[in-house]
């Protein structure tokens, strides 16, 4: 198995020229041309892993140094067990247990491609959880294993935590729903599709980041209905990016927004 040094995402051996998620317009490949790493050579240099409790029962999980993009995993853990959400691009045993102290992970699964991580050795180290791709996406996935489950539409791990398709930045990506999150309000776990901005009072919605390529207004305004009929007060993206509170409103507005300005409302301003 080798890692992409640009993405982070695992792929079988033999790996391609070059990565094909990151050749693709929403990525690139670096000036320095297309690197594959290691798990072994990621420890042999003393990669790690930190964790941070965001709130009760949502344990970010990031990479010291940064692997990749360098996305915050999330791990959700309810009475029935974990949620590890947008996976690293690096695991070691030690990181593993103690994810599996915090009581029995149900699956491992990723907003979108650009945040596969190494989400089968993931499951490997963790018991051999399913690993939940959206169809939609199964294209991009890298790594073949019998532990990879498709899924389509919305997808249930646990009572109060649930995956849902919302498309946009890719066809399949998703959200998931943590009903119990902060207090009972609700959290939405998110990735680009819903991308909470740096002011924490807006929302963007694009198809590429590095590449400042926008969503259309209409998807913009499409996944912000579909979500709004969920109960969330609180959003996290991908780089632990948080609204703290207030989130579905700042959803609807922000949608609004974009989808304005696509239209060219705003173009006296410019």
């Amino acid at each position: 198995m080798l890692i992409c040094a640009a993405c982070a995402v695992e792929r079988d051996e033999p790996a391609p020229d070059v990565c094909p998620i990151c050749a693709d317009e929403r990525q690139y490949v670096p000036d320095d041309g297309q690197k594959w790493l290691t798990l072994d050579g990621l420890e042999q240099e003393g990669q790690q892993t930190l964790l941070m409790e965001n709130e009760p029962g949502l344990i970010g999980i990031t990479t010291e140094p940064t692997v990749g993009i360098g996305q915050t995993a999330q791990l959700v853990v309810t009475p029935d067990g974990s949620l590890l959400w947008d996976p690293v691009g690096y695991v070691d045993d030690g990181v593993a247990a103690a994810a599996l102290e915090r009581g029995p992970v149900l699956a491992v699964a990723a907003s979108h491609p650009h945040m596969f991580g190494v989400q089968v050795e993931w499951s490997r180290r963790l018991g051999g959880v399913p690993v939940l791709v959206a169809d939609a996406d199964r294209r991009w996935l890298g790594r073949t294993n019998p532990m990879v489950k498709y899924w389509s539409g919305s997808q249930t791990i646990a009572e109060g935590l649930t995956l849902h398709q919302t498309g946009g930045h890719f066809p399949g990506s998703a959200v998931v729903h943590w009903a119990t999150g902060a207090g009972g309000r609700g959290v939405l776990l998110t990735g680009d599709s819903v991308f909470p901005n740096p002011d924490r009072r807006s929302i963007s919605f694009m198809r590429s980041y590095p590449n400042r390529l926008p969503l259309s207004g209409a998807v913009a305004l499409r996944i912000a209905a579909q979500l709004g009929e969920l109960t969330f007060d609180r959003i996290y993206g991908n780089f632990n990016n948080v609204v703290a509170s207030g989130a579905k409103a700042m959803l609807h507005d922000s949608a609004q927004r974009h989808a304005a300005w696509a239209r060219g409302d705003f173009d006296h301003l410019t």
